[in-house]
């Protein structure tokens, strides 16, 4: 039983006063607009950066394809010690760092291009450290948060930081088009770039004191830090579950999202500048999803929601391949968009829950492992769908993809989740 999370302490005779959760929390708010608008940033990275490969060097769409596998490389490389790296400094530093570094990468590409000395090579550059910053960003603001609010409002942080993302998505990947269309492929990162910046004032205005990490009298070896870390998730029944889906569900949307521009292009004859909107759509559903999730948890509770938020939206992922010219293009929109409510009201719960049920001092490692394996299979989905593509066809490969992301849900179901109501709130004693 959890211990006292609905009982009074001793001795108190009165309710206590009712909370205002995150509305006047200053510090979250400054937090929120910063990653908000790191998230907006990095959306329009990834329409310029193939953008400026495909429009202003000409590169091929192997080339392109090297390109993105360049920004998620680094969580296969270092996605194991730059949890346990995290998990021995303060976590605010790091991240404006990392801000720091993709200011400065992003604006030498269009600096590059007007002294026509941009090549390839830097862009692939460019791509992979800026995908090292992401790896410590990423790492650090997930064990950044609830140092910064209460453990009751770790539920509301996550949705308000999934939500936002969801409209960071939509908004930035349109806007990156449009800026392109603007100001040229290569400049539309100079106008990016000023969005880290805005992330950087953000963290530089939070005046809560970050506590400095305990150091042990003897601070072990790097490799035994991950393996601690490794095997925690690895032991424990719900963290290994969460991982499983969470690792499965990204393979098989990378693949599909691989596929779909393509499938748009091609077989449905969406004009260039209408496939970029069809694309983000799907962050509509997202954003519904962080609105609803404190409801959705309300009503089921956090165990029983992330089963139904799964199970009863998974399936709607087989109407995207049912897509077709004309008025039935709305079911791939309809189906994109559940698809992606789904996904974000898990994630909002996955992210409470980890957040306030690992240990605080391996929070960071846990949450390395955990990514290493839902974002390192990202390259991997990304050569998967263009292989089934080509082997396939787009549309028998589309129905090959959603149909095992409908079947995502039931890895879920081999776990502790199914019988409770709530995830708990601290490991089972071992």
């Amino acid at each position: 039983m959890s211990a006292g999370l609905s009982e009074r302490a001793p001795g108190m005779d009165h309710e206590p006063p009712p909370r205002s959760g995150l509305r006047g929390h200053r510090d979250f708010r400054l937090l929120w607009i910063g990653e908000t608008t790191n998230r907006f940033g990095i959306n329009i990275t990834a329409v310029g950066m193939p953008l400026v490969a495909a429009v202003t060097l000409h590169a091929t769409v192997f080339w392109g394809s090297l390109l993105a596998a360049a920004a998620w490389l680094p969580w296969l490389l270092i996605g194991l010690p730059a949890g346990a790296w995290v998990d021995r400094m303060r976590r605010r530093p790091i991240m404006l760092t990392c801000n720091v570094v993709s200011l400065v990468l992003l604006a030498s590409v269009p600096v590059a291009g007007w002294l026509g000395i941009l090549t390839m090579t830097q862009l692939l550059v460019v791509a992979l450290i800026n995908g090292f910053a992401s790896v410590f960003f990423g790492i650090s603001y997930k064990v950044y948060v609830p140092s910064l609010v209460e453990s009751q409002d770790l539920q509301e942080a996550n949705a308000k930081l999934q939500g936002s993302e969801s409209v960071a998505q939509v908004a930035g990947l349109g806007s990156g088009g449009l800026l392109a269309q603007a100001f040229g492929a290569a400049s539309a990162l100079l106008v990016n770039s000023v969005t880290f910046i805005v992330s950087a004032l953000c963290l530089l205005g939070i005046r809560s004191k970050e506590p400095v990490p305990e150091k042990p009298a003897e601070r072990p070896a790097l490799l035994p830090d991950i393996k601690e870390g490794l095997r925690f998730v690895l032991n424990d029944p719900y963290l290994r579950v969460l991982t499983l889906y969470g690792t499965a569900t990204n393979l098989l949307l990378t693949a599909e999202a691989a596929v779909m521009p393509y499938f748009l292009l091609y077989d449905l004859g969406v004009p260039k500048g209408g496939t970029g909107w069809l694309l983000a759509s799907s962050s509509i559903g997202g954003f519904l999803g962080a609105a609803t999730a404190r409801r959705l948890i309300a009503r089921f509770g956090s165990a029983r929601g992330l089963l139904v938020a799964t199970v009863l939206s998974a399936p709607f992922a087989l109407l995207i391949p049912m897509a077709g010219t004309s008025w039935t293009i709305s079911a791939m929109v309809i189906g994109s968009a559940i698809l992606s409510l789904g996904v974000v009201l898990a994630n909002v719960i996955q992210g409470a829950f980890r957040q306030r049920y690992c240990p605080p001092q391996l929070l960071g490692r846990i949450s390395a492992s955990t990514s290493f394996a839902n974002f390192g299979v990202i390259p991997i989905g990304s050569l998967l769908g263009g292989a089934l593509g080509e082997v396939l066809g787009l549309r028998p490969a589309l129905w090959l993809l959603t149909a095992g992301l409908a079947l995502t849900p039931l890895l879920l179901l081999t776990g502790p989740l199914r019988g409770r109501r709530d995830l708990p709130v601290a490991p089972a004693a071992r």
